[in-house]
């Protein structure tokens, strides 16, 4: 035995046997721990296979998944002004959304879309946690009011999926102000007629809780999202007494009256597609995309049952 057998000779072996393995190949399901495949998970979107634990998804991939073929077209927001108040905490403003756009690939924490989810056709908007908390900012306000202008030029209804942590504080007062203004887009909403849901996804809470997030005509949550306005802690300080178990989870919003549905996300597109459709005095939906049955095919003999073999 030398330092060539012990050294040299493991050392090439391993140069050689050495494979290039993806990165992001797996994922670990935050709440079981079970290793998901990427591409799996991503079919099934987002959601652990295992416990049905509801991870993060991006506006983007939720519109994918929601609209027909995948196919929509975004609606062009107003820009506001880039650093009303020349904010600076451990990191200048702008720096901050320059890293939250270079991570997120998004301009900002809301997308709107227009597009079609089983022939019916919809304006949408989705918050991106992963962008700075989806924290409503003044662009937030400006897409909202964007969204809801849009609809009542078209006469769509209006879905909105929220996911925040509460107003924009490199904003201050300026962000604080957009829970009147998208309160002032709802009520455009109303006065046309028009249809306003809300999915609220983990987490919804503060500003956005206060304001848009919960004046939908149909409110409905993923599985196990935290809803609230305060957080728990602060609550519990504030009242003296200890919150019950579950306490501002989507569940116990919905036992006691806050929420209309809990709908997993794999399950929500045809559930949307119902409520839109009813609340718009749509024809039901017909399954499979099949034609409707022409003169001849009504007044047409039925085939005869397939007999049964008696035993």
């Amino acid at each position: 035995m030398n330092w060539i057998t012990n050294y040299v000779r493991p050392r090439i072996n391993s140069i050689f046997s050495r494979r290039e393995v993806p990165e992001n190949l797996w994922q670990k399901c935050s709440e079981c721990g079970t290793m998901l495949f990427h591409r799996e998970l991503s079919d099934n979107l987002n959601v652990c296979t295992n416990c049905d634990h509801h991870m993060a998804i991006t506006p983007r991939a939720r519109f994918d998944a929601l609209f027909d073929g995948g196919i929509f077209t975004e609606i062009k927001v107003p820009e506001p002004i880039a650093d009303p108040l020349k904010f600076r905490d451990q990191k200048r403003y702008p720096d901050r959304m320059k890293a939250a756009q270079k991570k997120t690939g998004e301009n900002e924490a809301m997308l709107v879309v227009e597009g079609e989810i089983g022939r019916t056709p919809i304006i949408a908007a989705a918050q991106d946690f992963a962008f700075m908390g989806g924290s409503m900012s003044m662009y937030v306000g400006n897409a909202i009011l964007a969204a809801a202008e849009r609809a009542v030029q078209r006469n769509l209804p209006l879905v909105l999926f929220s996911a925040a942590g509460g107003a924009r504080m490199q904003e201050g007062i300026l962000g604080l102000m957009q829970m009147p203004r998208t309160t002032i887009a709802v009520r455009m909403l109303k006065q046309a007629g028009l249809p306003y849901i809300v999915v609220l996804t983990h987490p919804t809470t503060g500003g956005v809780t206060a304001s848009y997030a919960m004046l939908g005509d149909v409110q409905i949550a993923e599985p196990n999202a935290l809803i609230g306005f305060a957080g728990a802690r602060v609550i519990e300080q504030t009242i003296r007494e200890k919150l019950p178990e579950g306490f501002q989870r989507a569940e116990y919003l919905l036992d006691h009256g806050i929420l209309d549905r809990v709908t997993p996300r794999t399950k929500l597109r045809g559930e949307l597609i119902t409520i839109i459709r009813l609340l718009m005095g749509m024809p039901q939906q017909v399954v499979g995309d099949l034609p409707a049955p022409s003169e001849t095919d009504e007044g047409a003999t039925p085939a005869p049952a397939p007999e049964t073999i008696s035993k």
